[in-house]
């Protein structure tokens, strides 16, 4: 019997390969992700599914590095169609457009045979997805990425169709309909969107579905439906989520600063403040997970904690040593830790060493949003009436 478990281990089956991946995937470990499911193609070359696999882990991975996962990317005073754009590597590139091509082609193949392959509908929507998701992040290509996002719905649609037992091809008619029903209205109008307008809370209750029924989507939709609280003010509905992905997923810290932000939205200031030493305290331990998380991010997410609970002089220096080691963070952390400086600063009426930290988030990011607000402060002085409208998403 321990020969057995040995061969076992030592050559995992497929299904395995795959159950690995997505646990170091979930668990913000992508290149170790990325690994296995290329193994998983080797083993198996013709399965569609397994290039989605892969082209996902290599999307996360560029928005990982970005700071793009955080739910404070999705909030309401950060629309949809404002994002920072990303910059990935030509490896990633080149390893991301051919997974989605290996999936297309073969699903083409599979559908010239037969036209109703759930399977290969299925597998062609999440290809169409996931290249929409890069073509809003990466090629800042919004019109395009909205067309391959309504393509991709309407193949999942086919697959409910054909198979109502399919939960999990609910999760894009999900999504689809919170996204076009949180656009302005003329975008709406767009020739593609015909019959398609959208419906915020329907979006809600259909990735609640998922999340409660699904196979495939189900910790997925978790974590959107994570993201979407935030988003729609609901930190209470976001509680429950996060603690139960944390049990499953103890290695993803992303999971506890977002609970300590949910924490934060619904007045508990010290349940976040306790968190961030939860995360501190790991760090520190040197648990799995927590060895690579830089210092300097524990220290903005408490400077940018304190920013919103009117501690303007205790933020400081939590930011101050955010920003003393910038070139540690995530981009989108670092051009918000000199922007919530200068903020800070401004506040409290020292003007000169705000405008100081302004240009600097301004050279660190000079395309993003945060630059575009710190250039906002540079000609005028941030007050609490200027901070009231940025609570309101009104910048």
């Amino acid at each position: 019997m321990i020969l057995v478990l040995a061969a076992l281990l030592a050559a995992p089956s497929d299904e395995a390969l795959i159950a690995r991946g997505f646990d170091h995937f979930y668990n913000l470990e992508y290149p170790q992700a990325i690994a296995l499911f290329e193994r998983a193609i080797d083993a198996s070359p013709h399965d569609p599914n397994r290039y989605n696999h892969l082209a996902q882990a290599v999307l996360f991975q560029m928005m990982f590095r970005a700071g793009a996962l955080e739910t404070e990317m999705v909030t309401s005073g950060n629309p949809f169609l404002r994002r920072p754009k990303m910059e990935p590597t030509p490896e990633e590139q080149k390893l991301f457009a051919w997974a989605i091509g290996q999936t297309l082609s073969l699903t083409s193949e599979a559908l010239a045979k037969n036209p109703k392959d759930t399977s290969a509908l299925y597998a062609r929507g999440v290809a169409l997805g996931f290249r929409g998701t890069y073509n809003f992040l990466v090629r800042r290509a919004w019109l395009d990425a909205l067309r391959d996002i309504t393509d991709a719905r309407k193949l999942h649609n086919r697959v409910a169709e054909l198979d109502p037992s399919n939960v999990d091809a609910l999760m894009l008619q999900g999504v689809h309909d919170y996204i076009v029903g949180s656009l302005p209205w003329q975008y709406r109008m767009l020739g593609f969107l015909i019959g398609f307008r959208g419906d915020r809370e329907r979006g809600i209750r259909t990735v609640q579905l998922v999340a409660e029924r699904g196979r495939v989507n189900r910790v997925d939709a978790k974590v959107l439906l994570a993201a979407v609280a935030r988003r729609e003010r609901r930190p209470q509905d976001a509680v429950p989520i996060l603690l139960d992905l944390l049990e499953r997923y103890p290695r993803n810290y992303l999971l506890l600063f977002e609970l300590a932000q949910m924490y934060s939205d619904l007045g508990r200031k010290e349940d976040a403040l306790r968190t961030f030493d939860r995360i501190e305290e790991l760090k520190r331990s040197g648990a799995p997970g927590f060895v690579h998380l830089p210092y300097e991010r524990i220290e903005f997410a408490r400077g940018n904690l304190l920013f919103w609970y009117d501690e303007p002089e205790a933020a400081i220096a939590h930011l101050r040593r955010a920003t003393a080691g910038a070139d540690r963070l995530d981009p989108n952390s670092a051009v918000t830790s000199w922007l919530r400086l200068g903020q800070c600063l401004d506040l409290l009426g020292r003007r000169e060493e705000a405008l100081a930290a302004y240009r600097s988030a301004i050279q660190t990011a000079p395309s993003s949003d945060e630059a575009r607000l710190a250039r906002r402060w540079l000609k005028r002085r941030f007050d609490r009436e200027e901070k009231r409208l940025l609570a309101r998403g009104e910048l």
